[in-house]
């Protein structure tokens, strides 16, 4: 949803605890920097600065989770920072660090809003957690050990000090992706392992450069000061034009996908729209589901290529019904379709969604065969849109469901039933 705020389920009441409970932590502990030191505050003052800054530059796109690379570098080079030049030492504990980026993430967050840009607060309670895990584990575990102590011992030794903070941040960022995966799959009852295995593989390029860059951010700030944050977030801002680049590229590649799937309703073979139609419900479902964004991406080119295989037919199907046509005429269709799919060389993933479009829910249950959780939210969706011919009436909805219901568990998968509608009714009360 452009241009707002998201409604994640928990994650805006957590969020704004996790602010209020950080803030209130730091004021009870008194725990402020050495106030009269001005290099001191400038040093903070630059890393709020740039959380805020990072806060509003936040990348998205399909397939990838929301990210603020340069806010969660700062926030990081921040935690671990613990001396400037002139060996000004850094004495704010973990509460501070929490006070300071909570502030400067919620300014972030609240200035996105405002100008209605698209926020997550699932992904931005994700990015306080981690900034948790990185303060806690280092300013109260690790500084706080005996001088003595082995891992006090390690970060007087230059590259066993970036082993060990480069380990604290990958924690964090896992801890992130765990974080959100749990809230997205438990709010919606899905499998929580498969949505973190999404959620971890679709940032691990861009997470490892953010922990990176938050560590030589903090070993760079005792002969460079402030001088190292500019300096190593450079590299992350480069990398946030290309990706947004390479985002106008990829809404560039679905607009073609797009204009294919009309094919069919240039041709009379299906009504005008109808792969559109059946592609938002479907992302609708997907969302619902708890789908990764790879996995709604994916899903998303299927639908909107699902019928794509009418083209080979002599003699179209009624209305492009294809719900309503013979089981073989079905598989024939589906046939024709992943061969036109396949043949792009570049939609496999696609073309596996939909070699199992038509296959009844009835085989899973009974002959336990593997059909993808986004094959069966496509053959539901279709069957929906083929149902109603595009009409949103009440009683077009109605007569849909009731027949959907008649193979529901034996055509159709309850589960993605339910889904479909929740999201036809959040469609049709959006507030």
């Amino acid at each position: 949803m452009n241009g707002a705020l998201r409604r994640e389920p928990l994650a805006g009441a957590f969020g704004v605890l996790c602010l209020v409970a950080s803030v209130v932590a730091a004021v009870e502990l008194g725990d402020v920097p050495q106030l009269g030191d001005a290099l001191v505050v400038s040093f903070v003052a630059a890393f709020a600065v740039a959380v805020i800054v990072g806060e509003w530059f936040h990348i998205s796109a399909p397939g990838f989770r929301g990210a603020a690379p340069i806010a969660m570098a700062a926030a990081f080079g921040l935690a671990l920072a613990t001396e400037l030049p002139g060996g000004v030492h850094l004495s704010y504990g973990a509460p501070f660090v929490l006070a300071v980026t909570a502030v400067s993430i919620a300014l972030g967050t609240t200035v996105r809003v405002a100008a209605r840009r698209d926020t997550s607060l699932v992904d931005t309670a994700g990015r306080f957690v981690a900034i948790l895990v990185v303060a806690l584990v280092y300013r109260c575990g690790v500084m706080a050990q005996p001088a003595d102590s082995p891992l006090r011992v390690m970060t007087a030794v230059p590259w066993q000090q970036a082993v060990l903070l480069l380990a604290i941040c990958l924690l964090a960022l896992v801890a992130d992706a765990l974080f959100t995966s749990l809230l997205r799959g438990l709010s919606v009852g899905v499998d929580v392992r498969r949505t973190f295995v999404a959620e971890f593989r679709s940032s691990f390029a861009l997470s490892t450069a953010i922990a990176v860059t938050g560590v030589l951010i903090s070993l760079a700030a005792p002969p460079l000061g402030i001088a190292a944050l500019p300096l190593f977030l450079i590299p992350l801002v480069l990398t946030l034009f290309a990706f947004r680049r390479y985002v106008s590229i990829r809404a560039t590649y679905l607009q073609s996908i797009r204009t294919l799937s009309r094919l069919t309703d240039a041709a009379g073979y299906t009504p005008s729209g109808h792969s559109e139609r059946v592609a938002a419900l479907a992302v609708r479902v997907g969302r619902e589901l708890g789908l990764s964004e790879r996995e709604l991406l994916d899903l998303e080119y299927a639908a909107l290529l699902h019928d794509i295989g009418q083209v080979a037919l002599v003699e179209p199907i009624p209305g492009g019904a294809t719900v309503l046509a013979a089981p073989a005429d079905q598989r024939r269709i589906e046939a024709d379709t992943v061969a036109i799919v396949r043949e792009t060389g570049v939609f496999e993933e696609a073309a596996r969604i939909l070699e199992h479009q038509t296959t009844p829910y009835r085989q899973v249950r009974e002959l336990g065969e593997e059909i993808p959780l986004t094959s069966r939210i496509v053959k539901v969706a279709n069957a929906y849109e083929d149902l109603t011919a595009g009409a949103r009436s009440l009683r077009a909805r109605e007569a849909a469901v009731e027949r959907i219901y008649l193979g529901l568990g034996y055509e159709y998968d309850p589960r993605v039933v339910d889904a479909l509608l929740k999201s036809l009714d959040d469609a049709a009360n959006p507030d």
